[in-house]
């Protein structure tokens, strides 16, 4: 779920940030208690927004704030404003001249068939041009959320049932998407063919359940289930029956690879594997690959720490928390200049210098991607008298930019994307810097190596290998290669 403006990013610039995570309850007896409750666990997927829209069997009624999930529903009476017995929500990111409330999800209309609401994890990658065209024949958009294209599709459809008229819809449409939708009659949730964005499905009791990640199940004392099929239809009614369907056919499933490398939390199950195992893994991988001579690894905190466990046992190096996090820090976008957000890197993170000084330091992170934050933390190991500092990362390099609802910079911001090797160990001013393989990115998860022919994963935030046509992208290229032609030059 994104929006028709450029992304606002985190100005550190080395995390990607996954836009969003949705949960649904149906059958439970409080539905947006539970649905607040799986939200929180999901937060980390989203923080700068939250809504939970609920329905009592004859009335939808929702709300929306910004902020985190504790800011806006720990109270009974808010609570108390959501009743039902079935009730779903939605975690987000906000982009540049989109994070106002209109944004903010689950969104919902009146269609002639009765209410409908949606909360959508994921991006729609030809947005633009179904705006476009449902603009020029009269619809009027509420929002700038391409989240927003399904509802008009759903409400143009001439199909009789509710879910052919989503079928229906969801044939136009390209990209990513995992979909929560609730009617008068029952809760849908679904993936898209290629399952790029995960979703799972639980039991609590009677109630069912469907979540971004397997964390919130267990947090709300859901029993997992399994997952949401890639291009699986999961229909659940008020009576509890659950019905599957599969319109898309067969389709080899490609999900995100990175919700291994960072978006999930390590306490998840993604796609039947342990997300802390495979980030363990990749440190194994790293340290056969990019093997040195060193007295510490030092993980960056939080996301480093379970690849930097397996980079110690691997190499018998050991581990040790040579930067301690504050988690007390809030998002360093909101500083007003250079030197506030130099700064705020040593409020988030500071070196432990009694343990690093006249050591070698083995640095793990899970990614680089403008590489700024990364310069800033080598900087502050040799402050604190680090004798070498070596940078080892758990992805591959990220050189092109994700379509699918990642909050990704273009490429020319991405350090891989515009320098080699040796120049962005150059520009992060480390002893030495080396990426995981691709094919040890697919080890870790599980598989032999990555097959070229037919990737098992999207990677394409590090191959540039898009599973699905990209026309918004390219239509927008086409208009800059127009508005860029020379004066007097034919078109």
């Amino acid at each position: 779920m994104t929006n028709f403006t450029h992304p606002f990013f985190d100005l550190d610039g080395d995390k990607l940030r996954e836009e969003c995570g949705i949960f649904g309850v149906i059958g439970g007896s409080e539905a947006a208690a539970t649905c607040a409750l799986g939200l929180h666990a999901l937060q980390h997927r989203g923080q700068e927004a939250v809504g939970i829209t609920s329905f009592d069997g004859s009335e939808f009624f929702t709300r929306r704030g910004l902020g985190h999930v504790a800011d806006n529903f720990s109270s009974e009476e808010t609570i108390g404003e959501l009743p039902g017995t079935m009730a779903a929500g939605h975690v987000r990111y906000s982009t540049t001249g989109g994070a106002g409330l209109r944004n903010v999800q689950p969104l919902y209309a009146d269609l002639a068939s009765g209410g409908f609401a949606v909360a959508h994890n994921g991006n729609i990658s030809n947005a633009r041009k179904l705006r476009q065209g449902l603009v020029e024949n009269g619809a009027i958009f509420q929002s700038t959320s391409d989240t927003e294209v399904i509802i008009h599709l759903v409400a143009t459809s001439r199909y009789p049932t509710m879910l052919d008229k989503l079928v229906d819809a969801l044939r136009l449409v390209e990209g990513a998407y995992a979909l929560i939708v609730m009617t008068p009659r029952g809760m849908s949730a679904c993936r898209d063919p290629l399952g790029i964005r995960p979703l799972v499905m639980g039991k609590l009791g009677d109630a069912t359940v469907f979540a971004s990640e397997t964390v919130a199940l267990d947090v709300v004392g859901a029993d997992f289930v399994r997952q949401v099929e890639p291009g699986e239809f999961v229909e659940v009614d008020f009576d509890g029956t659950i019905r599957s369907h599969r319109p898309f056919g067969d389709i080899p499933a490609r999900p995100c690879i990175f919700e291994h490398v960072y978006f999930s939390r390590p306490d998840s199950i993604f796609n039947e594997r342990s997300v802390y195992e495979s980030r363990k893994n990749i440190g194994i991988e790293l340290a056969k690959e990019s093997p040195v001579e060193a007295d510490l690894v030092v993980p960056v905190p939080d996301s480093g720490v379970p690849a930097a466990i397996g980079y110690s046992q691997q190499s018998g190096i050991p581990f040790e928390l040579g930067i301690i996090r504050s988690h007390y820090v809030g998002r360093t976008f909101i500083q007003p200049s250079d030197g506030a957000r130099h700064a705020s890197v040593k409020r988030k993170h500071n070196a432990n210098r009694l343990l690093v000084e006249g050591k070698k330091i083995v640095l793990i992170d899970d990614s680089i991607v403008r590489g700024t934050t990364s310069l800033k933390i080598v900087q502050m190991m040799r402050d604190a008298g680090a004798k070498e500092v070596h940078f080892r990362v758990a992805s591959p390099p990220t050189g092109h930019g994700c379509y699918y609802g990642v909050d990704t910079p273009e490429r020319s911001k991405l350090l891989a994307g515009r320098m080699d090797l040796a120049a962005m160990r150059t520009f992060i001013q480390a002893d030495s810097l080396a990426f995981v393989s691709i094919d040890g990115l697919y080890r870790a998860v599980g598989l032999a190596d990555r097959n070229n022919s037919r990737p098992q994963y999207c990677d394409a935030c590090f191959t540039g290998d898009y599973p699905t046509p990209l026309t918004d992208l390219l239509a927008l290229k086409e208009e800059d290669a127009q508005l860029n032609l020379p004066v007097g030059e034919d078109n």
